[in-house]
């Protein structure tokens, strides 16, 4: 009697797509990547220019020298906005110490704080669903103190109080869960049937089509490794998104080597994608990473096609201009570059 032999099942790696850099991202890196080059160290910056751990320590290495708060920053030295925004107040506190700017926020958060400042002029009571202590949170709160109040989660909803129900509306941090914000959208418009939408999406084209992307391939994966920082609240969210879209498992890892081996047993099909903060660098590891691990195999799960590209901040190709130099970098993914004035 002869026994056919059993076929080891081929281990895959699904490769999400987009992952990694967003325009936003993009721009705010380069920005203080050029202002070194172009100034010289140290160029100061306020808070992490992203939440990426790699990305700091590589700018740090390369002489930013990353702050909390303006006062620690020299008088008239050079001090970069991270992408996700200050308060009026930040920026006053610069200029009260001369400090020479340079704004790296994302125009998509700029274009957040304009809807508050516009709700706020109109009196309206504003609800900013976002993370409570998140920069981006802080900077557009900030905008208008008087009129935000923060909505964390759809369990926070029975808290809000409004002094008119029919003059409120709600805006969002950029970089939450579709999902979850549409979620507690729908539980305040129970509570306030007059609510009124912004104008546009507040959550970022990048966000959601990474979002979309891990939907895809978490049904098909027994684990989903994302690689991003814990600080990061658009590589968390990717998590949660894998899970909740059918994922056997799902893991936060800033690099390869953080991977633990127990996540890989028995599993044929793992899931990356990183989030808008990771650059490719990263995700090559992981590959590598798996690659070593047998799963040799790798396929794209493309869902979007991103070309959008932001210009260099005003002040920096000011610069740029009277140093003689360009602002001309290298195109990703085929991406346009756009004046930040069309966003």
């Amino acid at each position: 009697m002869t026994v056919a032999a059993t076929e080891t099942p081929t281990k895959r790696v699904l490769l999400a797509a987009p992952r990694g850099y967003c325009a936003g991202v993009d721009r705010a890196v380069v920005a203080v990547e050029k202002a070194l080059e172009t100034y010289g160290a140290p160029v100061y910056v306020r808070k992490e220019i992203v939440h990426n751990k790699h990305v700091v320590e590589t700018l740090r290495e390369r002489g930013a020298v990353f702050v909390n708060d303006t006062d620690e920053v020299p008088e008239g030295a050079r001090l970069v906005f991270s992408a996700h925004g200050v308060s009026p107040a930040v920026r006053d506190a610069a200029a009260a110490r001369s400090l020479a700017t340079i704004d790296a926020t994302c125009p998509l958060v700029t274009k957040v704080h304009k809807e508050a400042v516009r709700f706020a002029n109109d009196d309206y009571d504003i609800l900013l669903i976002g993370h409570t202590g998140h920069e981006e949170v802080e900077g557009t709160a900030g905008e208008a103190p008087d009129h935000v109040q923060v909505v964390n989660s759809p369990a926070e909803v029975d808290q809000v109080v409004v002094r008119d129900p029919a003059k409120v509306v709600w805006i969002s941090q950029t970089t939450l869960s579709v999902d979850e914000t549409m979620e507690t959208v729908r539980r305040l418009r129970e509570r306030f049937p007059s609510l009124q939408d912004p104008p546009s999406d507040d959550i970022c084209y990048a966000t959601q089509n990474r979002q979309v992307a891990v939907k895809k391939l978490a049904p098909d994966s027994d684990v989903v490794i994302v690689v991003g920082s814990a600080n990061s609240s658009n590589s968390v969210r990717l998590v949660e998104v894998a899970l909740q879209a059918g994922a056997g498992s799902a893991y936060r890892v800033d690099r390869a080597a953080e991977i633990e081996d127990a996540w890989l047993e028995g599993a044929t099909t793992v899931g990356v994608s990183s989030g808008a903060s990771v650059p490719e660098i990263l995700v090559q590891d992981v590959i590598a990473h798996l690659g070593k691990h047998g799963f040799g195999e790798v396929e794209e799960v493309r869902t979007a096609t991103e070309e959008l590209m932001f210009s260099l901040p005003r002040e920096l190709r000011a610069g740029l201009k009277a140093a003689g130099q360009d602002d001309k970098r290298p195109r990703r993914e085929n991406r346009t570059a756009l004046p930040v004035a069309e966003v």
